[in-house]
């Protein structure tokens, strides 16, 4: 059955999901790889239509790969489907340009976090409704961070220069950031028109821009999912998701 979004909601939820994945190991774009026989992107998709205030949902899709995944995608919500780009951040700025007229906030989902609840996406387009021109969803870090540089050669046959410690970085102003990124529409379209430099990170061009960016507590579940391992600990995750 598929979903229905909120007509009268204000918000639209970017996917750039054009990616190859190679960390996730061989095989197609990595949000069409498979979590427990759905692709990531279905289950991305589906915890993003259960949100209620989400009007519009954009996918950004490889570029061959536009078609199936409309058709992928029909049974779960209702979304509009685009050509991705080489870069994420060309995603996203093509996904934007497919937003309906009308909606004021925008937020910036990762497919490989298919596993975040429709509450956090609520947290963060409360935050952004509430005023706050920018806000990230975060949690502690709770490794010891060290921040290190290259020591010195040994012998001759003793392989690449190990790294040696330079300092310890105080982990309690440290905070993991996760997505969604939520937006005013128009702060997030200003900030993608005057990027020079790639980013991988949305809240990264409005900071350059000088906005300020609001913190909001993130989700244990809003795990990205990258490496071969991560698919295990989600799957074991699916049934409290």
């Amino acid at each position: 059955m598929t979903a229905q979004l909120n007509a009268r909601g204000d918000v639209a939820v970017l996917v750039p999901a054009a990616g190859a994945g190679l960390r996730l190991g061989p095989g197609g774009p990595k949000a069409l790889r498979l979590l427990a026989g759905e692709p990531l992107l279905v289950h991305a998709i589906r915890r993003i239509a259960a949100a209620g205030s989400v009007r519009a949902i954009v996918v950004a899709a490889p570029a061959g790969e536009v078609e199936a995944v409309q058709e992928l995608l029909a049974p779960v919500a209702p979304v509009t489907v685009v050509a991705g780009g080489a870069e994420r951040q060309e995603s996203v700025s093509l996904a934007l340009a497919a937003v309906p007229a009308g909606v004021g906030i925008v937020l910036v989902h990762d497919a490989a976090r298919a596993l975040t609840p429709p509450q956090l996406i609520e947290s963060v387009a409360a935050a952004v409704r509430a005023g706050h021109p920018a806000v990230i969803p975060v949690l502690p870090v709770v490794d010891t961070i060290k921040e290190v540089g290259p020591g010195a050669a040994g012998p001759a046959d003793s392989g690449p220069p190990l790294e040696v410690v330079l300092g310890t970085v105080d982990r309690a102003v440290l905070r993991s950031v996760q997505t969604p990124q939520g937006f005013r529409y128009d702060v997030l379209a200003a900030a993608h028109a005057a990027a020079a430099d790639p980013l991988t990170d949305d809240a990264g061009l409005v900071e350059k821009a000088g906005v300020p960016v609001t913190c909001v507590p993130g989700s244990e579940l809003a795990m990205k999912i990258t490496r071969p391992l991560d698919l295990i600990l989600a799957e074991a995750l699916l049934h409290v998701s």
